[in-house]
């Protein structure tokens, strides 16, 4: 990256952030400012906001920024580089064996927050990071939260996340090693569940994806079969075993699920008040349901 000369500590700072942009613009990262700005002010160690106040990065400071512009133009998630990924009110430990959770996710989070009641069960499958369950957890003072999640890598930094949590004096959630579609997991808890909340794997096997996806992202909490309907399909029927007669369900999907996921909730004959939602940019993003009373799943 070409030094900046001239002007103040101040100019001089904003105009290596001006760079870095620009850097990442050329190699075609679609949000560049932003990603420049997060890398700034990880390294300086102050909030975003607050970048524009700052007196300049010291050698050190520069060396070591410019070092993950470099990282981050070869395809490297921001959030591996920082080590934290944002996620509603809240910074989740990620790094390398772990779904980064995504802006579109936050859609479904917040849908279940404005359902889900004081003292509700709410069960997270195929939690990841434990983004969802903390959300919740976070939003809903009183809900009792489980987490399940099978990858061995990935429970690392969902008892991190939740460990946190616990640190910090909150109320904990139940972490659960297994599989989402396994009907013994969490089977004593069947029938009683107020919500079920899922971000599964479900991008079609073989679909190009961003260069922040491939590669880093783990491949099983991505890609689901040759329609990507591999896991959502089984999760369908797990949420339907663990929910009460009027149980909420919402289930994240591909862009090209708008009317299979749908069309699969109304098929099990499990659920009824049955939505398909869009996300920030309009696609069909995530589906919600309502449990029905009479139904064997």
């Amino acid at each position: 990256m070409e030094q900046p000369t001239g002007g103040t500590d101040r100019t001089r700072a904003l105009q290596v952030i001006s760079r870095a942009t620009n850097d990442l613009s050329r190699v075609g990262m679609p949000s560049a400012r932003v990603d420049a700005e997060i890398l700034a002010a990880h390294v300086l160690g102050v909030p975003r906001g607050r970048l524009a106040l700052i007196d300049g990065f010291t050698d050190n400071q520069l060396a070591e920024f410019e070092a993950l512009v470099v990282r981050r133009a070869g395809g490297e998630p921001v959030q591996h580089l920082v080590g934290s990924a944002g996620f509603r009110h809240l910074e989740l430990a990620v790094g390398p064996g772990v779904f980064v959770p995504r802006p579109e996710t936050e859609l479904l989070a917040g849908w279940g927050v404005t359902l889900i009641t004081v003292g509700e069960t709410v069960v997270d499958l195929c939690s990841g990071s434990g983004a969802i369950a903390l959300a919740v957890a976070n939003e809903v003072p009183g809900a009792r939260v489980y987490a399940v999640e099978r990858s061995p890598a990935a429970l690392t930094w969902l008892r991190r996340n939740a460990g946190a949590r616990a640190a910090a004096g909150d109320a904990p959630i139940h972490v659960v090693e297994g599989d989402a579609t396994d009907p013994a997991v969490l089977a004593d808890l069947d029938g009683t569940v107020g919500a079920v909340l899922c971000n599964p794997p479900y991008v079609p096997a073989g679909a190009p994806v961003p260069a922040d996806v491939a590669g880093h992202d783990p491949e099983d909490a991505v890609f689901a079969g040759g329609d990507g309907l591999a896991v959502i399909r089984p999760v369908i029927a797990r949420a339907a075993a663990l929910l009460r007669p009027g149980g909420v369900f919402g289930v994240e999907h591909d862009d090209s699920h708008g009317a299979a996921v749908p069309a699969l909730l109304d098929a099990s004959g499990c659920f009824t008040d049955i939505e398909d939602h869009r996300d920030l940019a309009g696609r069909p993003r995530y589906a919600t349901a309502t449990r029905v009373a009479d139904c064997t799943p």
